[in-house]
């Protein structure tokens, strides 16, 4: 009866060290957003804007214009910028002082940020008092998944009257980046992001590579070109 006892002791032990030993460490970030979070929300406003304005805006082009965002995120000057650069873009003059414009555009930002959700199979990390040990997440299939929404329109004024021009339709687009976790220790990732970090031993090779960036265009570059 004691050397069948000692059997299950050892056997057990065995099997709760090697559970133990399929745990891994992530640190979600070491910043105040993840990187993965800030690509989702600047190219989600990149995509929200079309090469050309075209019929999209109530002033003509060459207008000298000021820009004024307004919204319930700290993200709307990354908006603001960004549409800067657009407007400059389709032949519009952005002015510092509002004294030299003559259209004021304000900006009405209805949602900008990211959006999570995930679905889990299997057993949940234990910790117990009562026992020396902890057992880590023992994921059959885990989904954590990630999206990025921008969410906004524009109003035109006349600087020097104020008379109401018109306003812009919605913009608005998406991105997005899932994480997946099968059978305990396979994980892989899906993604439109254009360069999205790449973490663990068989990450792809450095972003910054001649290769890398002759093959792909920043999403800023139609931003900075003539």
């Amino acid at each position: 009866m004691q050397k069948n006892t000692l059997k299950v002791i050892i056997i057990c032990s065995v099997y709760i060290t090697l559970l133990m030993g399929c745990s891994t460490t992530h640190r979600t970030t070491q910043s105040t957003r993840t990187a993965v979070e800030q690509l989702l929300i600047s190219e989600s406003t990149v995509r929200s804007l079309s090469e050309k304005s075209n019929e999209l805006l109530p002033i003509p082009s060459g207008s000298k214009i000021t820009l004024n965002t307004s919204g319930l995120t700290p993200d709307q000057a990354l908006l603001q910028e960004i549409l800067t650069g657009w407007l400059g873009q389709q032949g519009y003059l952005i002015q510092k002082d509002k004294k030299n414009a003559t259209y004021r555009i304000d900006v009405i930002v209805g949602a900008m940020g990211t959006e999570e959700d995930g679905s889990f199979i299997g057993l949940p990390p234990i910790q117990s008092q009562i026992i020396p040990f902890s057992l880590p997440e023992l994921a059959i299939y885990k989904s954590e998944n990630q999206t990025g929404y921008v969410k906004f329109n524009m109003n035109f004024f006349e600087t020097l009257t104020g008379k109401f021009v018109g306003s812009s339709p919605n913009f608005l687009a998406d991105a997005y980046h899932n994480n997946y976790t099968v059978l305990l220790l396979l994980s892989f990732s899906s993604t439109d992001l254009m360069s999205p970090p790449q973490l663990g031993f068989f990450r792809s090779k450095p972003k910054n590579t001649e290769d890398t960036q002759s093959k792909k265009k920043s999403i800023f570059d139609w931003w900075q070109s003539e």
